[in-house]
């Protein structure tokens, strides 16, 4: 083997790791649950609401932002590993890391504990314990209580929205380090809009369902 080729296969498993790593964090849908997180923080941050209790600097908004990416990536990992049979058996998601075998159960479960608990961390030592406590409380909604109700009742999609609304929160107590009715607000918004998003999908993907 020539001395460039073996150059260039520690950088293939590299980019492979790294591939697999945004397949089990779902990095494309966490982007967007981090525009929520980012416009939450820079409304509170202009609105003046937080008073003496401004936290806006940008290291609250790089908190929030890293944390919630740390918190929902690693959820995200959790839900794959308990679904990693179901998810074998459909084609939308044969694919992925864990029924293609590309990467270990064990591997899996220590990537994503450590993803949630980085996330938690960062999130209380930029953006406060509040905004720690919230991405806590999304992390714990989706995989104990959203994931395994996926395979019982269809009021799932109800507790699924509950944990994909708390990111804005996150967002704005990073300033106002308080939950108010303005925090309940962006709650509401993006709850209501994940019902017809969830159903939207479920009925695309009805026959692998």
């Amino acid at each position: 083997m020539k001395s460039s080729e073996a150059a260039a296969l520690p950088t293939s498993a590299r980019t492979q790791r790294l591939l697999i790593a945004a397949e089990l964090t779902k990095l494309r849908l966490s982007m967007l649950v981090l525009v929520t997180v980012g416009v939450s923080w820079f409304a509170a941050s202009w609105s003046g609401v937080a008073g003496d209790l401004a936290h806006d600097s940008l290291v609250s908004l790089i908190g929030a932002i890293l944390g919630v990416l740390g918190t929902a990536g690693g959820a995200c990992t959790v839900n794959q590993i308990f679904e990693r049979d179901v998810d074998a058996r459909m084609k939308r998601t044969r694919e992925r890391p864990l029924p293609s075998g590309r990467v270990s159960v064990d591997g899996a479960i220590v990537f994503g504990m450590l993803c949630m608990l980085a996330g938690i961390l960062i999130l209380f030592l930029l953006s406060g314990p509040i905004p720690a406590l919230l991405g806590l409380l999304s992390a714990l909604i989706y995989v104990a209580i959203y994931t395994p109700l996926k395979r019982m009742t269809t009021l799932n999609t109800i507790v699924g929205a509950v944990s994909g609304a708390l990111p804005p929160m996150i967002g704005w107590t990073a300033v106002t380090q308080r939950v108010d009715a303005n925090a309940w607000a962006l709650f509401g918004i993006l709850f209501v809009w994940q019902i017809p998003h969830f159903l939207a999908i479920a009925w695309r993907y009805r026959e692998d369902y």
